[in-house]
């Protein structure tokens, strides 16, 4: 099966070898399998909380990456059914989490478990929520985190955000982004305004509790394009 644009996505903004890649969320696996195949780490560990989802994946694994396959001759693999905020961070080597395909409240809450477990630990995460980007970026940049890249991707008409976070860069997140944005390109131009829309008729709204002030945040889309 094809990797979507958003996994392909991931795929190429893993750039050097890893000792341990946790693939959270991983669904069916398969960005776990596209590292395997590429030898992007030593180890690529599988993990979600779905048991079946993750006894089947592991079927599969024993199938297509066996001691006979040339894949694994230099990269091993692991499945882990278990919650992303608990998975078993080495305390050697350099690990990088990635974490897709999950909404920006539970994503703020595993990172910050695995931090808060970890805290003498260089990390590297991988992060794509599906919505929430600016709370995201907040409470990352509140974490103490740095950013590594970034990326935006549209996928089946909806946009998502891509952030390559470390315990080591003392580049700042922005809430906004910064990396990202190509105003040339009109897919750009459009999640702009979309996501300038989108506060607009949170500001508007009576019924909505705000994690921050929206006619603020809204003034930093817009002093993108100033």
């Amino acid at each position: 099966m094809k990797l979507s644009k958003r996994l392909q996505q991931i795929d190429r903004m893993i750039s050097k070898k890893y000792d341990h890649i946790w693939d959270c969320c991983c669904d069916h696996g398969l960005l776990g399998m596209s590292l395997l195949d590429q030898n992007a780490a030593a180890m690529i560990h599988f993990v979600d909380v779905v048991e079946q989802l993750m006894a089947d994946l592991e079927s599969q694994l024993l199938k297509s990456y066996t001691e006979h396959n040339k894949a694994t001759l230099n990269s091993k693999w692991k499945v882990h059914c278990l919650g992303a905020e608990k998975i078993p961070i080495q305390n050697s080597g350099n690990n990088l989490i990635i974490i897709a395909g999950i909404g920006g409240d539970l994503l703020i809450e595993i990172v910050e478990s695995i931090l808060v477990k970890h805290p003498f630990q260089n990390l590297e995460f991988l992060l794509c929520p599906v919505h929430h980007n600016y709370k995201v970026r907040k409470a990352l940049r509140n974490m103490g985190l740095g950013l590594v890249d970034e990326s935006l991707v549209k996928e089946n008409k909806r946009f998502y955000e891509i952030l390559h976070t470390s315990t080591n860069s003392k580049q700042p997140i922005s809430e906004v982004g910064s990396q990202m944005w190509d105003f040339s390109r009109q897919d750009d131009q459009d999640y702009l305004n979309q996501t300038i829309a989108h506060y607009e008729r949170m500001k508007k709204s009576d019924k909505i509790t705000f994690f921050e002030d929206t006619k603020a945040i809204i003034s930093n889309y817009r002093r993108l394009v100033a």
